[in-house]
């Protein structure tokens, strides 16, 4: 074993600062793990909303509460930062933004965009 690395004994997470671009990847692996936890629940409010009038109306009390409505933003964010990192990475792919600068301004992008998408369509639904 070469005795020159400096290696650290122990690793304190806590003291690590993440680039922004690491930032956006771990965001981006999280939105992808919201989604597929939300299916289920979107799939039982759909069934529950088509199997008649008395669920139907259950299905709207569902949809008017509080934690439902912040649920569904947080989701909706998700859905916009998944779709917007996805297509940056596609562009990182194809070896467009590759360079330090690019990378960090596509990143600062993504924040922007998906944060405008998830306000613009949060309008749009409530």
């Amino acid at each position: 074993m070469n005795s020159t690395l400096k290696r650290p004994r122990f690793l304190d997470l806590t003291k690590i600062r993440l680039p922004l671009p690491g930032i956006v990847s771990i965001l981006h692996r999280i939105s992808g793990v919201l989604m597929i936890l939300a299916i289920p629940f979107l799939i039982w409010l759909l069934e529950l909303a088509v199997s008649g009038q008395a669920a139907y109306e259950q299905a709207v009390a569902v949809t008017d509460s509080l934690l439902f409505k912040l649920a569904a933003a947080v989701i909706l964010w998700s859905l916009c930062h998944h779709l917007v990192a996805g297509i940056r990475y596609l562009l990182l792919d194809i070896d467009i933004g590759i360079e330090r600068k690019q990378a960090r301004q596509s990143a600062v992008g993504v924040f922007v965009v998906s944060i405008a998408l998830t306000i613009l369509f949060l309008g749009v639904i409530w």
